[in-house]
């Protein structure tokens, strides 16, 4: 008659399988929290959206006062060199080879002063500045949008390729959008979207607080991820006056970002 105690094989199964369920089980009730680096990262595109937003506001005035004529630029680009920022000003060639260059403003000593210069006829590159309306382009075909003003920002990663960002444009002076954002990853010769990051959904206004009083901070909640996006940190350096943001998330973590950028854990 066969035995009926089980076989010390069977034990170390056991034993092997309920370890393996508790160790999930305590695994489970973790949150993978983004590392110190990752957020550093967060921080320094979105600092960077920030320089390539207010680069483009005073290059476009600058840019304006010329009173350029109708139709001879469609588009602008900026790009961060080593002297500070240049955002170039033009539209594509007939043939969509080559973006005609009308308009170069440099900045100067400060982050507002920009010299222009103009060129006449149109300078053509095929360069990053023909990749990068190739991009945008790119990223308006695919991106749905409301009925609102859109800025978009190219900015170059490795290998060629770049992030695209699109985000609503504010029209009033003092209100501050967030959301309704995305961030494209295009190929190098900007034809292809490679990846799209949705960042929020709804838009959210800011315009200084209640009537007599002022903020100290600011907050909003965020369902897409459970970690601010690149936009938080343009949002918090763009807006006026300069108040740390509390983003929350969907499973209640906390996150705080200061009016330097910077990304921590809150309370």
């Amino acid at each position: 008659m066969p035995s009926t105690k089980p076989r010390p094989r069977f034990w170390g199964v056991l034993f092997l399988l309920v370890f393996v369920l508790a160790v999930y089980a305590v695994g489970a009730g973790k949150k993978d929290f983004p590392s110190q680096t990752e957020l550093d990262a967060i921080t320094a595109r979105g600092r960077l959206l920030a320089e390539y937003g207010t680069a483009s506001w005073y290059a476009t005035d600058a840019v304006f006062a010329l009173k350029p004529s109708k139709g001879s630029i469609g588009r602008y680009i900026a790009k961060r060199t080593e002297n500070g920022w240049v955002v170039v000003f033009g539209r594509m060639n007939e043939k969509g080879d080559g973006f005609l260059v009308v308009y170069e403003a440099s900045q100067g000593i400060t982050p507002h002063d920009f010299r222009v210069k103009t060129y006449d006829p149109p300078q053509e590159n095929t360069g990053f500045y023909l990749n990068a309306a190739k991009a945008t382009e790119t990223v308006l075909n695919d991106f749905r949008r409301d009925q609102r003003p859109y800025n978009m920002s190219v900015i170059p990663v490795d290998g060629g390729q770049m992030y695209v960002y699109i985000y609503p444009g504010s029209t009033v002076s003092g209100v501050y959008l967030l959301g309704g954002d995305a961030r494209y990853l295009i190929s190098a010769d900007g034809a292809t979207v490679v990846e799209k990051r949705q960042l929020h959904k709804s838009v959210l206004e800011f315009s200084g607080g209640e009537k007599g009083k002022t903020p100290v901070s600011g907050m909003h909640s965020h369902v897409l991820s459970e970690i601010p996006e690149d936009t938080d940190v343009m949002y918090v350096l763009t807006r006026k006056p300069a108040i740390p943001e509390y983003v929350i998330t969907a499973s209640k973590v906390i996150w705080v970002v200061g009016i330097d950028g910077s990304i921590k854990r809150g309370k």
